[in-house]
């Protein structure tokens, strides 16, 4: 204890083992503890300009549901249907609740329910029905909706746990959400009448997942721990440390809530003793010395009796919601005290008590991407501009919608020109102006680095690699590609020398039988229509804030121009992806497929990756089959398979803050090819991944190709390092070596054999040395001509934005295979458009670098 304690003094970093000792802390131990406590909470203040501030949030409760689908042994406010005369309050009981509270100055409205009561209760199933809704997350986003157009209170969210594409469609709606972790301890979950077992949405793993998606997404996130509910001392330091990670590594956790046990009558857990006060002040106190003085640390002020000064000692520098309307929903027999009588205690604690927002002052004022463009005139009209703090107003309902309802009204501005100039003048910066915070902290993401073998990746079979293992796994490449194992093709991945000549040769004989002897392109443009995008993938250097140098938004006449021009220099396809612009509405993919589809009829609009699908299916509320079967009516032929990187989350979430989940690449893929929608698959390698993530992700390409039928090339995408942030972090390798992308190339090649016709080098991303010994390889195809390439181009890449049909000619020549131009279903395009390809040699003009006439 006495160490613990001196380290707590001293400001140095405690580690688990230490917060458990000081959890322990009581009498004079307990009093030097708060002292520490208070004192880190003091100096977190100070920085933030509110030195002896403590705040609150006046707020409405509003029980969407009582109905849950879990059987928490502490709970009173979960019931059954019996016992409600409705599943869900009803849209005019839900209003009435917010607007006598914006009558009384409210300026949050809490939404607090079960998880997921429809998949338990078939109430809640007939009432979701009867009124139209899907499910109940998507009765939730409509009444924040109404309840901000009508009232102007502010909702907080609280529905339990949501998936990654919950928080999406949720995000627009609710300037916060929140979900208490309760505890790390997998025994009350697991063990036969603990608090959590029986309860589906309380194990903890899938609690932090909650957590970290919410991060990944920019949400303001509120969470906390449970004391007292059968925990043990150590499970309770587990769990703030937990915490602590997870706000380490993305910034959004804005509060977190220490709050302890209270027995309710009626409950399998009402004979446990209630949490004991002292309890209560050390726990505070220690997840204010782990946390730091960042975090903003809260106590509920009805669930503490007298102990006020207690718990502001301790280190909480926030009270939470109080409703001078409603009660605690959760713990009914508590009220809330008196606003006045708050304030009256904070002060004669030797504090100001102040009220906030819903959304803590930090992330008003930060503004995007914490706070959605929607709700920005919602969360204006209520925060002091200078503070963040809460203004003294009463709300009132303000429109919430699309910010145009469309593209069209997004005018053309920034650097639109960059698709030229990046090969002349370049980017303005190696990287964007908020590279320290947007990406999460760096420090902390090192820790979720894969190890990189030391060894060479054959030796992982535990056969070290011989080369009678080699000669094993190059047999089976060649006579039963498809039977060829993950080791065997970890052997071959190791390839070098001589080894390395054979598999090339082994991956070329599949590639001559499978497609023959064709070199194929496409003459194509790539069309970005913005790189304004908040997502934080640490891999990319083409993302950019509104205000950087670089960052420019298309207007949708200047995307249909671009596209027509292609048309006139014989394209037969038009590429488009852009970044997640906060301001872009779910219906804008469809205007910019209709505006192309509209000037150029039978130009193939080949548009939207996953990524972009999912943002545009949150954002209109739709499922991902009907977003993608109306993008279909807009014009959309076929999507790129790209926002795949690596499909495996531990790299991903290296890779990338706010990307998609695997789960959901697969989801959006798969939806696309039953509606009959062809893809491409991609893989981006050579960064935080290892040769065994190259093969299951090959593997699990192969397994959705043979359910499905729907991709049409697999497309190999080296690593571009010299602008990519993760590799400015010091991360990220600098890319794969020309080993290891013949090697990838071949391996692709053979493991794809009999379900994927068609591998794809990108010239973008490989010199053209490289590409002629991939075609020599397995590879059959090189892409596009492009026109435009702007976003490897940002990173770094030195091998242009366009290459004309002459130069990808003379790149194939020495490689005596024949050239032929194809459209993006590997059919031959018409002759019109070969010819018009011939004639401008597959670039447009106004791209084309036109150089001056030597003479003399």
């Amino acid at each position: 204890m006495r160490r613990a304690l001196a380290r707590a003094r001293d400001g140095k970093a405690l580690d688990v083992t230490e917060a458990t000792v000081l959890l322990h802390a009581r009498g004079a131990d307990l009093e030097r503890l708060l002292e520490y406590a208070g004192r880190v909470r003091d100096a977190g203040l100070a920085a933030v300009g509110r030195p002896g501030v403590v705040t609150y949030s006046r707020k409405v409760f509003i029980p969407l549901t009582r109905l849950c689908r879990d059987r928490c042994g502490y709970c009173t406010f979960a019931t059954a249907p019996g016992k409600l005369p409705a599943a869900f309050l009803g849209p005019d009981e839900v209003l009435d609740i917010a607007r006598q509270g914006a009558a009384l100055g409210c300026k949050e409205a809490l939404f607090t329910l079960g998880d997921r009561p429809e998949d338990r209760w078939h109430q809640a199933r007939e009432w979701l029905d009867a009124h139209g809704y899907d499910d109940t997350l998507s009765y939730v986003r409509a009444m924040a909706i109404r309840v901000l157009e009508e009232t102007g209170l502010l909702p907080h969210l609280n529905p339990g746990v949501m998936t990654w594409r919950d928080l999406q469609r949720l995000k627009p709606v609710a300037p916060s959400m929140g979900m208490m972790l309760e505890t790390t301890s997998r025994r009350l979950f697991e063990e036969k009448g603990a608090a959590h077992y029986g309860s589906p949405d309380k194990d903890p793993a899938v609690r932090l997942r909650v957590l970290e998606d919410a991060g990944r997404s920019n949400v303001p996130f509120t969470t906390g721990i449970l004391i007292g509910i059968g925990e043990t001392v150590a499970d309770r330091a587990e769990s703030i440390f937990a915490i602590r990670r997870v706000a380490r590594e993305y910034g959004g956790v804005q509060e977190v809530i220490v709050q302890n046990f209270r027995a309710k009558p009626d409950t399998a857990m009402r004979g446990m003793p209630d949490a004991d006060l002292q309890e209560l002040a050390a726990t505070i106190a220690v997840t204010r010395l782990v946390l730091g003085a960042k975090a903003r640390v809260q106590a509920p002020p009805n669930l503490i009796g007298d102990e006020y000064a207690l718990m502001i000692r301790a280190g909480i520098d926030d009270w939470g919601g109080v409703s001078p309307l409603t009660p605690d929903h959760v713990n009914p027999e508590r009220p809330w005290p008196q606003i006045d009588e708050l304030a009256a205690r904070t002060a004669a604690a030797g504090f100001a008590l102040k009220e906030r927002l819903t959304i803590y002052p930090e992330y008003v004022l930060a503004g995007e991407p914490w706070l959605d463009p929607r709700l920005r005139a919602h969360v204006g009209a209520l925060a002091d501009p200078r503070t963040g703090l809460a203004l003294d107003v009463n709300p009132s309902g303000l429109p919430w919608q699309e910010p145009d309802g469309g593209f069209g009204g997004l005018a053309s501005s920034g650097r639109t020109d960059l698709h030229v100039e990046v090969d002349s003048t370049g980017r303005t910066a190696d990287r964007r102006d908020d590279f320290d915070n947007v990406y999460g902290d760096w420090e902390a993401l090192r820790d979720r680095v894969p190890a990189v073998p030391a060894v060479p990746a054959a030796s992982l079979n535990g056969s070290g690699g011989t080369g009678s293992d080699m000669r094993a796994a190059l047999r089976r490449a060649e006579t039963d590609p498809a039977a060829l194992t993950d080791d065997e093709a970890l052997t071959l991945l190791s390839a070098d020398g001589a080894d390395l000549e054979e598999l090339c040769r082994v991956a070329d004989g599949l590639r001559r039988e499978a497609v023959g002897d064709d070199v194929t392109y496409v003459v194509n443009r790539n069309i970005n229509f913005t790189n304004v995008c908040y997502t934080g993938c640490r891999f990319c250097a083409f993302a950019q804030r509104r205000t950087d140098a670089d960052a420019f938004t298309l207007s949708l006449e200047q995307v249909a121009d671009r596209a027509a021009e292609a048309w006139a220099a014989g394209a037969t396809e038009v590429c488009m992806q852009g970044g997640i612009h906060p301001d872009l509405p779910g219906t804008a993919y469809f205007d910019i497929a209709r505006a192309v589809k509209e000037r150029c009829p039978d130009l193939h609009v080949h548009a939207f990756s996953p990524m972009e699908v999912v943002n545009g299916a949150s954002r209109t509320n739709l499922s991902i089959r009907d977003w993608l079967q109306a993008a279909r009516e807009a014009g959309v032929d076929s999507l790129p398979g790209t926002a795949a990187e690596i499909l495996d989350d531990d790299v991903r979430w290296v890779l990338t803050k706010g990307k998609l989940p695997t789960r959901e690449w697969i989801d959006v893929i798969t939806t696309a090819h039953g509606l009959g929608i062809p893809t491409t698959a991609t893989m981006m390698y050579g960064h935080v991944d290892t040769p065994a993530h190259w093969v299951a992700h090959i593997r699990l390409i192969r397994r959705i190709q043979e359910e499905t039928g729907g991709f049409s090339e697999f497309v190999l995408l080296p690593f571009v390092h010299h602008s990519a942030p993760i590799y400015l972090a010091g991360i990220a390798r600098p890319g794969p070596t020309a080993r290891e992308n013949r090697a990838v190339h071949a391996l692709a090649r053979i493991m794809l054999h009999g379900a994927i016709a068609n591998i794809q080098c990108s010239w973008v991303k490989l010199r053209d040395d490289l590409c002629r010994a991939v075609l020599s390889g397995g590879v059959n195809d090189l892409g596009g001509t492009l026109m435009e390439e702007t976003i490897s181009r940002m990173a770094g890449s030195e091998n242009g934005s366009y290459k004309t049909i002459s130069q990808i000619a003379a790149m194939v020549e020495p490689t005596a295979r024949p050239l032929r131009q194809r459209t993006t279903d590997y059919g031959t395009p018409a002759p019109d458009r070969i010819a018009a390809a011939k004639a401008s040699d597959g670039v447009c003009g106004s791209i084309r670098k036109t150089l001056p006439l030597v003479t003399g």
